[in-house]
């Protein structure tokens, strides 16, 4: 005979949390899995990350809580800063240290042929992902078709590298200091100014250091957001994310009309406007009401609106 049923499980009953935290992501954790154990700590019902950072990398993670995934995307959409160490003379299978040797070659350059290699790959430039990515064919990301063994042929990209500064190098080891566009992969960086090099390489260490207008000033690593007596604490506001656009602010009125969705003619009132169209974030009372595009005569359409900026 059958014993007594349990009861069901209860599900636990999330907070609504607002804000982003600046995460110092730790070696071996993938970004995902650093957003669930935040989350957890948070007890936050909504979350999302800015980007991935591969495992074996580090650095700023930018994590968004409640309202603040609203703006999740214009990181996606930023440039990114890091700093890495090119292990030059040794390729690997995934273009850093989590895969296998495939070749060990003799080092010898000197730093003035670095400097002339590094000038190639500075402003726009052509990047073919590679194959162990998460970019998705028919449905599968490419890295279960290599760890299949599989190598299917993927067309280059073009991507920025705005800044390509050489910081050291002790060989076989070359430090780089790199920012640049969405979509590049400093993996494949490395790899190519070792190709360049004629010796190849592979990444050893990877640091972002800035996301958009966010650097590591205030980065909180998982132990100390664990640790922390108050981790809601530790969370900046929403508008951290959108620190690059110019602030209007508006009366109490003009709130009213935004948080309503309806376009406004501020030429008409009695409001700062910012010299050149464009994104905007929008306030009232120092609260952030959302962002805007200011258009042609100063004309402010709604955007994206925060939720409570109602109450």
């Amino acid at each position: 005979m059958a014993g007594p049923k349990k009861p069901p499980g209860i599900k636990r009953v999330r907070d609504l949390v607002d804000g982003v935290l600046l995460l110092d992501k730790p070696v071996g954790w993938s970004s995902n899995d650093a957003l669930i154990k935040a989350k957890r700590v948070l007890n936050a019902k909504k979350a999302g990350h800015t980007g991935t950072l591969d495992p074996f990398a580090t650095g700023l993670l930018p994590l968004c809580f409640g309202e603040a995934t609203k703006f999740s995307q214009d990181l996606l959409e930023a440039d990114k800063t890091y700093e890495t160490l090119v292990h030059l003379g040794q390729t690997t299978d995934t273009g850093d240290t989590e895969g296998e040797v495939l070749e060990t070659r003799d080092v010898n350059v000197t730093e003035e042929q670095i400097e002339a290699v590094l000038a190639q790959f500075r402003g726009p430039i052509l990047q073919t992902p590679p194959m162990y990515s998460a970019l998705k064919r028919d449905g599968k990301p490419l890295y279960e078709y290599a760890r299949a063994g599989i190598t299917l042929e993927r067309e280059a990209r073009p991507v920025t590298i705005h800044k390509l500064e050489f910081l050291g190098y002790e060989a076989p080891f070359l430090k780089l200091s790199v920012m640049c566009s969405k979509g590049t992969y400093i993996r494949v960086l490395g790899e190519d100014i070792g190709h360049a090099l004629g010796c190849g390489g592979h990444l050893n260490a990877l640091r972002r250091t800035q996301v958009g207008n966010l650097t590591l000033d205030g980065v909180v690593t998982l132990d100390e957001l664990t640790a922390h007596a108050e981790p809601l604490s530790l969370l900046a506001p929403v508008d951290a994310l959108l620190s690059s656009f110019p602030a209007v602010q508006l009366t109490e009125e003009l709130a009213k009309r935004f948080l309503h969705g309806q376009r406004i003619a501020l030429g008409k009132e009695d409001v700062a406007v910012p010299a050149e169209p464009g994104r905007v974030r929008v306030y009232h009372d120092s609260k952030l009401l959302g962002t805007g595009q200011l258009q042609e005569y100063s004309i402010l359409a709604p955007e994206r609106l925060i939720a409570t900026a109602h109450q």
